[in-house]
């Protein structure tokens, strides 16, 4: 009888199997493909609040067909840790065997979450965004400011990012960072409005809250410009999310989920998800003056598409720890 065992994949051995933003673009266009004919199974995420306030730990169950990929995420947010010098993102991804139900791995999820998340964005903003999409405002220089960033830049042809952060400092360490790695003028600015007006898109990615500080105005955001909404609707008002022509999100049924917990109270009308958009049955952009916006809540079907590239890139490089079951 073989041994069972499963493959453990620490954060510096994920980081160390080399996949790249490119082909976690391409495996999440695969699943969103299979999420929009039917062929995934995802329900709303269940979560637990320890502490109150904005903390979570949610359970991310996933199965994608076409992938034969399978397993749950078990991640936290807990927007205080900085105070500790913590991470905000934390927690493991148990991946599956979909043969006999046996976990395969289990591996570290924070690099993963910050690489697919922006990866979704992008997938979005293929159909959303203008294709000549050239400069950027990224509110938030934490993880997911570089992951944004990394991504858009493998989709459009990026020139300038204009950077806001609170903390100005953050804001230059991530233009010297990002300038340097994607080889663009990172420019930091002083206030939000700096960061919105006259882009192409915007990105917002500060902490999710329920009740938003609504620092973005109407009027802020230009005309045939994309916006993805990474912190849920935190950083908007309603009169600018009201001027969007198309609000999209990642899953309706889960957006829906947090709507009944008190958040997205003030979002327009929702236009499709990423899954009609990727097939084609609704559609995306139109017209050059279009306002689009979406607000991807992050989902499992990104996880655990992301986790057999992991897990084959690891086997093929030696990397990880085998523990018996």
């Amino acid at each position: 009888m073989a041994e069972n065992r499963l493959l453990y994949l620490s954060q510096t051995d994920v980081v160390a199997t080399g996949l790249s933003m490119a082909e976690i673009i391409a495996a999440l266009e695969t699943a969103f493909q299979a999420k929009g004919q039917g062929r995934t199974e995802m329900p709303p995420k269940p979560g637990v609040h320890p502490g109150g306030g904005n903390n979570f730990i949610h359970a991310m169950p996933a199965y994608i067909q076409d992938l034969q990929s399978a397993g749950v995420k078990w991640v936290s947010g807990f927007p205080e840790n900085y105070k500790q010098g913590l991470p905000y993102i934390t927690g493991l991804l148990i991946y599956n065997d979909v043969a006999t139900g046996l976990p395969l791995a289990v591996m570290d999820c924070v690099w993963i979450t910050a690489k697919r998340t922006g990866a979704a964005s992008a997938i979005a903003a293929r159909r959303l965004a203008r294709p000549e999409s050239a400069v950027m405002g990224m509110l938030g220089c934490g993880v997911q400011g570089r992951s944004h960033a990394e991504a858009f830049h493998v989709l459009f042809p990026l020139r300038k990012i204009l950077a806001y952060d609170q903390d100005a400092a953050a804001a230059q360490r991530y233009a010297e960072d990002i300038g340097n790695r994607l080889n663009v003028e990172v420019v930091p600015v002083k206030t939000p409005r700096e960061a919105v007006s006259g882009c192409d898109i915007v990105v917002t990615a500060g902490p999710i809250l329920k009740t938003p500080h609504a620092t973005i105005q109407a009027g802020w955001l230009e005309a045939g410009a994309f916006a993805s909404l990474v912190d849920y609707d935190s950083y908007w008002s309603r009169e600018a999310l009201a001027q969007a022509d198309k609000f999209c999100t990642d899953d309706v049924p889960q957006l829906r989920l947090y709507q009944s917990m008190g958040y997205f109270q003030n979002i327009p009308p929702i236009h499709a998800d990423l899954g009609e958009l990727a097939t084609g049955k609704k559609k995306g952009r139109e017209t050059p003056a279009e306002r689009t916006m979406t607000a991807n809540l992050g989902l499992a079907i990104d996880d655990m598409a992301v986790a057999p590239l992991l897990y084959r890139r690891a086997q093929e490089k030696g990397i990880g720890t085998w523990l018996p079951l």
